[in-house]
């Protein structure tokens, strides 16, 4: 039987107290209940359907949950995406998706979903509290954007990945590298929520709040964005924001954009590793 160390026992035990499962299956359910049991979660929840585990978490406001991907009445990825644009007090909490289909589209899709990890069936106790481990212990950045909500897809699986990163923000050695991938990924999220808003415009909103905010973290090594932040900012606590009334403020801070990371390409979504 895998098992953690008492020092780090005791830090998982805290974030798992409360934990969903949802799984067709019930003996599959009945199988991670038990194993999340002996590692500290004290509640547990059993669904079989996609709506009525949004009742549940709605309900239950769980610090984990499991998800079959597929099965009656259940889509898992749609499930995950219902979650992370929901307004659900535990929308952005680890989401492990469980599955004997690990093919590469499902894992992709999965990823895309915002599901945090991936388990593969048949699996082993240490399989899935290696995976508890992982979202417990070490956070990720979040990504609210309006193609994508969910943790930051370039760790996905990291209880696995070894290689190296890809992207230009995993590459940053100085505060300053640092400040500019954030930079750069802000605005290309405000670009393309501010382009799609009318699809979505709930999610365009949180979306758009979320890079201001990312963005008053740099303003100590861009002060010259100061006034263009705190603009949109103001634009976005006004009433009812559309996609008319921000568009003068975003304007304006887009103007601070390198070009090249405004390129088409980039408008649809953050991009992943």
């Amino acid at each position: 039987m895998f098992s953690l160390d008492p020092k780090t026992s005791g830090r998982v035990a805290e974030r798992i107290r409360r934990v969903l499962v949802v799984d067709p299956n019930l003996a599959s359910a009945r199988l991670v209940a038990d194993l999340m049991k002996s590692i500290g979660t004290r509640q547990v929840a059993f669904e079989t359907t996609e709506q009525a585990a949004l009742i549940a978490a709605r309900d239950m406001d769980p610090q984990i949950i499991f998800v079959e991907r597929a099965g009656e009445g259940l889509d898992g990825e749609s499930f995950t995406r219902r979650l992370r644009r929901s307004n659900l007090s535990c929308r952005m909490v680890p989401v492990i998706m469980i599955t004997a289909d690990a093919t590469a589209t499902s894992i992709k899709g999965a990823r895309d979903a915002g599901v945090h990890e991936f388990v593969r069936k048949p699996f082993t106790s240490g399989d899935i509290i290696k995976r508890v481990e992982v979202v417990s212990l070490k956070s990720r950045n979040w990504v609210e954007a309006l193609g994508y909500v969910g943790p930051d897809r370039r760790r996905f699986n990291s209880a696995d990945y070894k290689g190296p990163r890809k992207r230009q923000s995993e590459t940053a050695t100085t505060p300053a590298d640092a400040s500019a991938a954030t930079i750069d990924q802000a605005m290309r999220i405000i670009a393309s929520a501010h382009e799609r808003f009318d699809t979505d415009p709930m999610q365009a909103v949180r979306a758009l709040r979320s890079q201001v905010d990312a963005l008053r973290g740099t303003v100590a090594s861009r002060p010259d964005m100061g006034a263009a932040i705190e603009m949109l900012g103001a634009a976005l606590s006004e009433g009812n924001p559309t996609r008319q009334s921000l568009g003068p403020s975003v304007q304006a801070l887009l103007k601070f954009a390198d070009p090249a990371s405004l390129a088409p390409r980039h408008l649809a979504q953050p991009s992943a590793a």
